[in-house]
Parts: structure tokens; C-alpha cells; sequence
């Protein structure tokens, strides 16, 4: 980011877009994000952050079989 530049993004799962931060309530929208690009792609980023945990929990779960 730009030095100065104190910018967040924010994806918004109401609206379905890319918001600044004076945006929606941050209850329905995920983020902060750095740049606007990491924004867009913010649904496939939790799609993998949460089938990583997945992962990990079932993992965890068959080591204490």
C-alpha cells in the first residue's frame, strides 16, 4: 500500500460487491482487506480458510481414534 494510503476493503455478503470502509455494518460483510483485488476474491479465500480447518479438525478428530 502506499505510504499515506490507510485505505480498507470490504466484501460485502449483501450486497455482493467490494465496499470502502464506510460501507455496510461490518456484521454482514468480510474483511478488512488491503487492496481491493484481495476484496474481490474474499469468498474464495473463506471457501479455503474454511476447508483448511475442515481439514485439520477431521485430522485431529481420527488421531483420537
Amino acid at each position: 500500500m502506499p505510504e499515506g494510503d490507510d485505505m480498507s476493503y470490504y466484501y460485502c455478503l449483501v450486497h455482493q460487491r467490494v465496499e470502502p470502509e464506510a460501507g455496510c455494518a461490518n456484521a454482514e460483510r468480510l474483511g478488512p482487506y488491503a487492496t481491493q483485488a484481495e476484496a474481490e476474491h474474499a469468498l474464495e479465500l473463506a471457501k479455503a480458510r474454511n476447508e483448511a480447518f475442515d481439514a485439520d479438525e477431521d485430522e485431529m478428530l481420527n488421531r483420537r481414534v
